[in-house]
């Protein structure tokens, strides 16, 4: 519920505080650090990471130096939790859920969320101590403990695994925390654990991003082989750590944060030197692999941005103009089809209709698992211009594929001419067709209502240029040339199909023209 409260109300501003930050070392540990510390989550961070490398944004270095301020981040939010602040519990979750109840903007609930969850965690604690003490008396877990305690080696690896099975480094420590405090384990099997848990840690984001890319997978890949050094050299050495930290603080609980905390710090000390070295060997190891370019997998469309729907509405719009760009070259090349009678151009254009299909597909449900998040209304009316944008630049392919193209083969079996005027007003047409289609992509992107309603006129100009046309052709007809004679059906359709392309680019203008009240409700006239 933090993660979540944190992402929703300031996730756009953190991707870019983390973006800005990745240019210099130390300013991205700091940074990885700070927005640990606010997710209370270093995976969360490490996905984040790992999303920025991946997409080429930032190199493995500087998204290896996130991590280790993340790894730091989360022993500070162990430290903070290692005090006794139960009592705050009821208060914060009470505070939290006024706050939600009563705010009507988005965020405001977003921070009641938030509030929540940390009064949450604070209760769940209190339970994981009130929970170990019947552990103390049990038998059985007391002989599963001894045999862990003689086994240093054993109890990392048992503490690593029960890390990924929760996916949360800071549960696992906060668990031996409250074991230890209630006595149900001794120091040296709690500093094992606390080192298995670090070790887990580094594994969960591995997995996350097991289908991502190589440059995305080697972070998370740099991060673990950190840690795992780490640990192989600070297990031998706890027996002369813990009389250390048992000058420092009696209480267990401080002494297993302290030494959570001085573990990840001696890792950021030690391995922020390293991190260009370690880049070139991750590249070793995850070379990027050379893929043909599929032009129907989506490139902008950010899972990790989800839950911030606003830079995942901003990622489909992206994706949506990619998308346009593709019909556009669709659009571009039905003409040289046309000119030429190239059955291979053709097929060619027939195939990206496919490209089309599956793209609009994706942004659909992409955006259909953002709608499921808090949106303001701003954030839904975007949405929902976005998936109906798509939807008509689907259309048009559609169009181009299944009439243009038919007609095109029709016109290429049968060895038929359209007159050197009537094919003149075809180009014409799509000329000027190109240009609004350049028009309703920039009206989409920027909103503008001059914009807008300059497109909206543009479909009247059309319109009475698809009429002359026709009747310009009726007129060929009429003095019985033989060209118009043949081609009359096919030239018609032709007209009439690009003219159905035109209304599909001109309907990105309404919903702008309606909010900024540019539009009248109806072209009737009122009756006398």
């Amino acid at each position: 519920m933090v993660k979540t409260g944190v992402l929703r109300a300031y996730g756009a501003v953190l991707r870019r505080r983390l973006g800005a930050s990745m240019e210099n070392r130390f300013a991205a540990l700091f940074t990885g650090l700070g927005i640990t510390l606010l997710l209370q989550s270093s995976t969360a961070t490490a996905l984040m990471a790992a999303s920025f490398a991946g997409r080429g944004l930032v190199g493995t270095g500087a998204a290896l130096a996130v991590m280790l301020g993340a790894d730091v981040g989360t022993s500070l939010v162990a430290q903070a939790l290692s005090f006794p602040i139960h009592w705050l519990s009821p208060l914060l979750i009470l505070i939290g859920v006024a706050i939600f109840m009563s705010g009507r903007a988005t965020r405001f609930q977003d921070i009641g969320r938030l509030i929540v969850g940390l009064g949450l965690m604070l209760l769940a604690l209190r339970q994981l101590t009130a929970t170990a003490v019947p552990l103390r008396e049990s038998e059985t877990v007391q002989s599963l403990l001894a045999g862990l305690a003689g086994e240093p080696i054993l109890a990392v690896m048992v503490a690593a695994g029960l890390t990924v099975l929760s996916a949360s480094s800071l549960a696992i420590v906060l668990l031996v925390i409250a074991l230890a405090s209630q006595g149900a384990i001794e120091l040296p099997l709690a500093f094992a654990l606390v080192l298995g848990a670090n070790l887990g840690g580094g594994l969960t984001p591995i997995l996350a991003t097991s289908g991502a890319e190589p440059r995305a997978r080697r972070v998370p890949l740099g991060n673990f082989l950190f840690r795992l050094t780490g640990v192989v050299i600070a297990l031998p050495l706890l027996d002369y750590i813990a009389p250390l930290l048992g000058q420092l603080e009696s209480a267990p609980a401080r002494q297993i944060a302290d030494l959570h905390t001085g573990f990840n710090l001696a890792l950021a000390i030690v391995f922020l030197p390293l991190i260009g070295p370690m880049a070139k060997l991750l590249g070793r190891i995850w070379p990027d692999r050379p893929e043909p370019e599929d032009a129907g997998r989506p490139r902008y469309l950010d899972p990790s941005a989800i839950e911030t729907p606003s830079v995942a509405i901003a990622s489909a719009a992206r994706e949506t103009l990619r998308l346009g760009d593709i019909v556009a070259e669709m659009l571009r090349r039905t003409m040289d089809v046309f000119r030429t009678d190239d059955r291979r151009l053709m097929r060619e254009v027939e195939n990206m209709d496919d490209t089309v299909d599956r793209l609009q597909e994706t942004v659909k449900l992409y955006l259909t698992k953002v709608s499921r998040e808090s949106l303001d209304p701003e954030e839904s009316r975007r949405c929902i211009d976005v998936i109906t944008f798509t939807t008509n630049l689907e259309h048009i392919g559609d169009i181009i594929d299944k009439n243009l193209m038919e007609l095109a083969a029709k016109k290429i079996k049968n060895r038929l001419h359209f007159s050197d005027e009537g094919f003149s007003e075809i180009e014409k047409m799509h000329e000027r067709l190109m240009e609004n289609f350049k028009l309703a992509l920039n009206v989409f992107i920027a909103g503008d209502p001059r914009m807008a309603r300059r497109l909206i006129e543009e479909k009247v100009q059309f319109r009475e240029m698809e009429r002359a046309a026709s009747e310009s052709h009726l007129a060929r007809l009429r003095s019985g040339r033989l060209e118009s004679l043949e081609t009359s059906g096919l030239h018609l359709d032709v007209l009439r199909d690009l003219k159905r392309i035109n209304s599909h680019l001109t309907s990105v203008a309404y919903p702008i023209l309606e909010t900024a009240g540019a539009l009248a409700e109806s072209r009737l006239k009122q009756e006398a």
